[in-house]
């Protein structure tokens, strides 16, 4: 286990409050996103980033607030610079690295970004212990998360793999899981990140990124997409963590139990729902809300087809809760790009699925393979004989 509880710092609730303020679409939430923005700055003394949200027109400028966080700041900073020069001329090299390391921790508490990483760095070369550098390299990632720096996270999240193949603790091994995994999400690496997040699900402590709900959420909405139908019953529908978690998720259990019992027209309800209440809200899911909606749809629509080698367009529509005209201009779309396997018949109204194109490219590929490794053997015997 870690040596000691991680600071949840930055506050990473923070900027998806700021996101949701800079969302005219979601001006329903901005007056409770606007008192949450306000109370955490105000709590973590976050003059540098307060400054930042009023030049982005997120916050209106309150002069006695900054003030007053600016006296906090500049006060506490002289007492740790106090303190790390103490430890510099009187204390031995732990001393000092425990000295950098509070001072790393109070610029990335307040959101100095530049100064935070610097520190952060310095006190990652002063660091012996191994558990401890990993915690600094984690605390880099999230201070990239916080501004929504990739290269800062990329380059920390393989630096953290690099240390903790060196000898990570079985805790800082799972919350690096969960580190990588909201990173994958995040450029839309939607079944990698699944995996990851579904092998942390029995053992998350990463509450410093996000709530446990937040968290199975993530790994809810990725399995959805990215599982197929026996693992989804097995991996999310029925695993206890989801199970203890879904009665306060209502939109995502019904998305997930309205897909796999296959009551689609349901299912598009749901799906409908869920973009507007986790995904379009979502700093992190919002710039994929359009791609993860459309992926869900032909999941459904293949779902069905697979059972059929031919139906109408008419009982296609009724199954979704649509109109047939919809249905039409939708699957001739995702047939037209390849993503659904099948062909329309407008004539007689029908669509006919095309199964056994698949079957036979599935067969070349198996023949193809079965050459290569004729070939092999046959070049083998006559080496051999």
């Amino acid at each position: 286990m870690a040596d000691e509880n991680v600071l949840p710092i930055p506050n990473l609730a923070l900027p998806q409050e700021c996101f949701v303020l800079q969302q005219p679409s979601l001006s329903h939430l901005h007056d409770s996103a606007r008192v949450a923005l306000l109370e955490g700055i105000k709590a973590d003394q976050m003059a540098p980033y307060y400054r930042l949200v009023v030049a982005a027109n997120v916050l209106p400028l309150d002069q006695a607030l900054l003030d007053g966080l600016e006296k906090e700041n500049s006060a506490e900073l002289e007492r740790l610079d106090k303190v790390l020069k103490e430890a510099e001329e009187t204390e031995g090299e732990s001393d000092i690295a425990d000295a950098l390391r509070a001072k790393a921790s109070y610029l990335t508490r307040i959101g100095e970004k530049e100064k935070a990483v610097e520190a952060q760095q310095t006190a990652l070369g002063k660091t012996a212990g191994l558990g401890s550098r990993i915690d600094i390299v984690l605390t880099l990632v999230r201070i990239g998360i916080f501004f929504g720096d990739n290269q800062l996270i990329s380059a920390n999240l393989t630096k953290a793999d690099e240390l903790v193949e060196k000898g990570g603790d079985w805790d800082r091994r799972n919350r690096l899981k969960v580190y990588r995994g909201l990173h994958l999400l995040s450029i839309r690496q939607f079944k990698p990140a699944s995996a990851l997040l579904i092998d942390a699900l029995s053992t998350f402590t990463a509450t410093e990124l996000l709530s446990y709900n937040d968290f199975v959420s993530l790994t809810v909405i990725s399995g959805a997409l990215t599982l197929n139908r026996v693992d989804l019953k097995k991996k999310i529908i029925g695993a206890p963590e989801v199970m203890s978690a879904l009665p306060e998720l209502p939109t995502l259990a019904d998305t997930t139990k309205t897909l796999y019992d296959c009551h689609y027209d349901k299912f598009f309800v749901a799906l409908a729902t869920l973009e507007q209440t986790h995904l379009l809200p979502s700093r992190l899911l919002a710039p994929h809300a359009r791609f993860y909606v459309r992926e869900m749809r032909i999941l459904a629509y293949a779902q069905l087809l697979q059972s059929y080698s031919s139906l109408t367009l008419e009982s296609l529509a009724h199954a979704f809760g649509v109109t047939v005209d919809f249905v039409d201009n939708e699957l001739s779309r995702f047939i037209a790009s390849g993503r659904l396997h099948a062909t329309i018949d407008r004539v007689h109204g029908v669509v006919e699925t095309n199964r056994p194109a698949l079957k036979n490219a599935q067969t070349d590929t198996v023949i193809r393979k079965g050459d290569v490794l004729l070939n092999s053997i046959q070049r083998l015997s006559k080496v051999l004989y």
